[in-house]
């Protein structure tokens, strides 16, 4: 019979790409790696790996092993909730990958509301980038992502993976305080000569921003890149840069900059993803009820 776990190992090998980042992933050393991976192809009795330069390829054979092991992860998954499900006690561990605005906006009160309502559930936090969260929840590195999609913009789809809407901000041009550089400025169009904050390349956010400033028709000047908002904050407030910045982060916090519409009021989109295996488990259920009465309150 073959083993689920040794099949596992090739799964993530699929998607992960290299032997040392499955060992990384599921804290292996990259040797037991290797060593559970050649022990499968002996059992299975065909060729599962060929390498190509540092890397290795998966043959046809385990293309197809890597498939059935999708399904029976899967089928594990629903045992696992079905079985959390059949008791009476919500328990369990959560992992949750959460982009820095709604770490900021949201989880305090829900971690707050789950310690108090639902003290056997242990909550975990890691701070990622939307798109990669949810490529990693795709992967079971996390069990829940909070993740944000721009308009006009379609965030990363896994066939594994729900999508469950949770909130909307509006996204405001940031503007330095009365008094400092940037008076005068009550629009993207105004701000067109002024020095920029954006998020790093790559970001769906970057991509919209430089999308709203070139249809008022003009290349924005970005001199500052940084994925920390508070630290986009603080360069609008000292008079250094004028940025594009969601309501989220304002939300128990004063307001220390000016906020002009932009047209058409566009408003970000804040939802959460499982994966569908395992979207029943109690606890996991919880959190996402937890998560979208915190996000009530907090509504803009």
């Amino acid at each position: 019979m073959l083993d689920v776990r040794k099949l596992r190992l090739l799964r993530e090998l699929k998607i992960r790409g290299t032997l040392a980042e499955v060992a990384a992933a599921l804290r292996y050393s990259p040797s037991s790696v290797s060593q559970q991976l050649a022990l499968l192809e002996k059992e299975v009795g065909v060729e599962l790996l060929r390498k190509s330069g540092r890397r290795v390829l998966l043959t046809p054979q385990a293309e197809v092993l890597v498939t059935h092991t999708a399904a029976l992860l899967e089928t594990l998954d629903r045992a696992e909730a079905d079985l959390a499900a059949s008791q009476t006690r919500v328990a369990g561990t959560v992992r949750i990958a959460v982009f820095q605005s709604a770490a900021l906006a949201l989880m305090p009160d829900a971690l707050t509301m789950m310690t108090r309502e639902f003290p056997d559930v242990r909550v975990e936090m890691v701070q990622r980038e939307p798109e990669t969260a949810l490529y990693e929840t795709f992967a079971r590195d996390f069990d829940l992502v909070i993740a944000e999609q721009y308009p006009g913009h379609a965030a990363p789809r896994h066939a594994e993976l729900d999508h469950l809407p949770l909130t909307t901000d509006a996204i405001r041009l940031a503007v330095p305080p009365a008094g400092l550089d940037g008076g005068g400025i009550r629009s993207v169009v105004d701000a067109a000569g002024s020095a920029w904050v954006m998020e790093p390349r790559g970001a769906a956010s970057r991509h919209w921003a430089e999308q709203a400033c070139r249809l008022a028709g003009f290349e924005p000047d970005v001199r500052y890149e940084t994925a920390d908002l508070q630290a986009q904050i603080r360069l609008i407030e000292s008079g250094n840069a004028v940025g594009l910045m969601p309501d989220l982060m304002w939300t128990g916090r004063e307001t220390t900059v000016q906020l002009f519409d932009l047209p058409e009021n566009p408003r970000r989109s804040i939802f959460t993803s499982a994966r569908k295996a395992s979207a029943e488990r109690p606890a996991l259920r919880t959190c996402r009820a937890v998560l979208a009465r915190a996000a009530a309150v907090v509504a803009v």
